[in-house]
């Protein structure tokens, strides 16, 4: 296949079909390297520089990952913004991040003009695919440039921004490796070692959330370098995903808990209709998985599903299926060149079975959290370790088990409550869609415990079904970590995951008080 790094497996094999986009418009690997050549020679007649920001509003499509590896070969930071946001976050994003060039779409033209009317960049660097008033035509960017690979090339980053539970989402960001973009893409490509990805030649990656994410996008691109055929999905759906999968004989992807979840809930018969023969490594992350939903998806899938642990900041831990089957619950062992430990609120080490605060150390990698500097030194420790306020404890063995949030314990009456043990628990009642769990005031015990469901389609939500499934929590949880009440909603404040906005749920209640969870 040649050397791994998309522009050396493109140049070798231009011919072959690199991208799927999520209407079926394939597009050759000669094709997109040609694109993202245009792109780099583009920004830099614009005076763009190594070191540089380009920021992005747009779905998943090919000019994303154009732009990407355009970025990644000229020394730039890419910060893809989450389409999610109105106007005036998005006009945050890019003046924080000192953007030089803005990229968008026609498909979120309201929210992108309202940016621009606040951004400081000077709108002759502002670019829209389709037609946007006062954005320069993508392709005019492209046009007349020559598709030939640019000279001087550097490794460029991400500089993704963290959502956050307060405050302004923050960019973490890196320094630029001083190493050339070919070397650098084949070093991402250790996160394939990690959960024995092996370079086949016909390897299929399905993308199946918003290329902003980091993972997303981490392993997205990951792919590309290494040559796999990458299929894009623009809006999720459970079905959606089994057709994919059917159609290109996909062997990867990375997935979170709420989809397996999803697609569970599909009748058997849909189910059963596709063949899913093709999965080889299917990995998931970004909060822990009910054990039970779990093992039902091992059972349908087969022990093709590797788990990890990690942060936008870094990682983490690594479970192969046999690692999970023989720890149910866990999300892994330490991955080579990383440290985890677990310590309290004044920083000591935790005993085995434990539980404190995650704090991990990925050798003498570091990151900051781009314009903060308070919030960069509160995320490490004179250790070296660093933390997203994650808590968890450690066995025997080293393998860790997540247990909720810091942020969204609970603490009834002096004792602390992890929200998703409740959350697992009532997400293997067939009557629920989803739910969330959290602490709202409680004047003699400092804080109870909610529940809020979404019922599953069909179900009539009201006192019976409460008490249905309060009853079902006592016969599958202590006392204490039943919910006191339930309320129901015809629908949840989602991320594009359809991983449920807990705080959007939460915050009401503490209105005007203040809260213990902050």
């Amino acid at each position: 296949m040649g050397d791994l790094g998309f522009w050396n497996v493109a140049t070798a094999h231009p011919e072959r079909v690199a991208l799927v986009e999520p209407d079926h418009t394939e597009h050759t690997a000669g094709d997109l390297l040609a694109s993202c050549n245009q792109v780099v020679h583009a920004l830099r007649s614009f005076g763009l520089e190594k070191g540089d920001v380009v920021a992005i509003l747009m779905p998943n499509c090919a000019a994303f990952l154009e732009v990407l590896l355009a970025v990644q070969q000229a020394g730039w930071y890419l910060v893809p913004v989450n389409y999610h946001l109105v106007g005036p976050e998005i006009a945050y994003i890019i003046n924080d991040s000192q953007a030089k060039a803005f990229i968008t779409h026609e498909v979120f033209a309201k929210e992108a003009l309202r940016a621009a009317d606040e951004v400081t960049l000077d709108p002759k660097y502002q670019f829209a695919i389709g037609e946007l008033a006062g954005f320069r035509p993508y392709s005019e960017l492209k046009e007349g440039q020559p598709t030939t690979l640019p000279e001087d090339r550097s490794a460029g980053a991400l500089m993704n921004y963290t959502s956050g539970t307060t405050g302004k989402p923050k960019g973490v960001k890196r320094p630029l490796p001083p190493i050339d973009p070919d070397t650098m893409a084949e070093m991402g490509t250790f996160l394939h070692m990690l959960f024995g990805i092996e370079n086949f030649d016909d390897n299929v990656h399905i993308t199946v959330a918003p290329l902003y994410h980091t993972a997303v996008g981490q392993f997205t691109q990951n792919a590309l370098h290494a040559g796999h055929k990458v299929v894009l999905m623009d809006k999720w759906t459970p079905e959606g995903t089994l057709e994919r999968i059917e159609r290109y004989r996909v062997t990867t992807s990375h997935l979170v808990p709420t989809m397996f979840h999803r697609m569970l809930q599909l009748p058997e018969q849909d189910r059963a209709k596709y063949d899913l023969s093709s999965l080889r490594r299917m990995i998931h992350s970004a909060a822990p998985c009910p054990v039970p939903t779990k093992h039902r998806m091992l059972e349908w899938w087969g022990p093709v599903i590797w788990e990890y642990y990690a942060a936008t900041e870094g990682g983490g831990t690594v479970a192969s299926p046999e690692d999970w089957l023989n720890k149910p619950g866990t999300v892994g062992n330490v991955w080579p060149g990383s440290e985890v430990v677990i310590l309290d609120d004044d920083g000591n080490d935790l005993g085995v079975g434990k539980v404190g605060t995650v704090w991990m150390k990925m050798g003498d990698r570091t990151f900051e959290y781009h314009g903060d500097p308070e919030k960069t030194k509160k995320s490490w420790n004179d250790r070296g370790f660093f933390t997203v306020g994650d808590a968890g404890e450690l066995d025997e063995d080293g393998f860790l088990f997540l247990r909720d949030r810091k942020v969204d314990m609970i603490i009834a009456g002096g004792v602390n409550i992890y929200p998703a043990e409740t959350e697992s628990v009532l997400l293997q009642h067939p009557k629920v869609g989803d739910c969330a769990v959290f602490g709202i005031p409680d004047d003699a015990m400092g804080e109870q415990i909610k529940a809020t469901v979404q019922p599953a389609d069909g179900v009539v939500a009201g006192p019976e079904l409460e008490a249905e499934l309060i009853a079902y929590c006592m016969d599958n949880l202590a006392k204490y970590k039943v919910p006191r009440s339930i309320d129901f909603l015809d629908d949840f404040p989602r991320d594009p995951n359809g991983k449920v906005y807990k705080r959007k749920l939460r915050d009401p209640y503490w209105a005007g008080r203040s809260s213990q969870l902050v």
